[in-house]
């Protein structure tokens, strides 16, 4: 049965406990009372929630849902996704490892290596992000897990792999004016000034007001000229 809340409803009342739960360290100190995971609640929904960016809430249930039920892969995915969102980078990579040890899920590869793209634990990183791409080319997570694989790139000095990950990230969130913008700088980088100029002026087109991106085109029709 999908949960759903009607009037205040439960969620509306784990909005109001999580704040006060939060401080007190929801997976360190205990709080002083607890909210139960509503009757019917599966992973499946935890994961909706944590798609649909209600992030807080699955950090709250997810883990009770775990404890009540440690074989709801559901649950490990979207609280694994959640914590990556609210930057609890260490959280997320603890509870990945744990669900993809039981599981072998590939969703819980890439919630792995993102999280530790951000704790610069690069190589693996890679490994677990380009798992997720072999098993999921057009998952919820590809546009991201190709833009990290962008930037892990980077830091390995792989610019011209750079380049076709940024690019292809892209393709599946053509919008986002920053991605272009790091397109544009790893193609300035690698001496090919013209590309990188209409990557900088694509972002400039989402986002008139993105510095890097304005920076580098001045400096692209500086190279230009010359």
């Amino acid at each position: 049965m999908i949960y759903q809340a009607n009037g205040i409803g439960r969620i509306a009342l784990i909005g109001m406990f999580f704040l006060s739960i939060w401080i007190s360290g929801l997976f360190g100190q205990s709080p002083s009372y607890s909210i139960s995971v509503p009757t019917g609640m599966t992973g499946s929904d935890l994961l909706r929630m944590s798609q649909e960016g209600k992030h807080n809430d699955v950090a709250l249930l997810a883990p009770q849902a775990i404890a009540k039920n440690p074989q709801d892969v559901d649950a490990y995915i979207g609280l694994a996704w959640s914590l990556n969102a609210l930057k609890e980078y260490a959280k997320a990579r603890d509870i990945a490892k744990q669900g993809y040890s039981k599981f072998k899920d590939p969703r819980l590869a890439q919630a792995l290596g993102e999280a530790q793209y951000y704790l610069g634990e690069n190589e693996a990183a890679l490994a677990n992000l380009q798992q997720y791409l072999a098993k999921f080319p057009e998952g919820s997570k590809t546009a991201l897990t190709f833009y990290l694989c962008g930037e892990l790139f980077v830091r390995m000095s792989k610019l011209n792999h750079a380049d076709i990950a940024f690019s292809t990230a892209l393709q599946y969130n053509p919008s986002n004016a920053r991605w272009w913008a790091r397109l544009g700088w790893v193609r300035e980088r690698t001496a090919r000034y013209i590309p990188a100029l209409k990557a900088y002026e694509q972002a400039i087109s989402l986002n008139p007001n993105l510095e890097d991106a304005l920076n580098g085109k001045s400096r692209m029709l500086a190279k230009i000229e010359d």
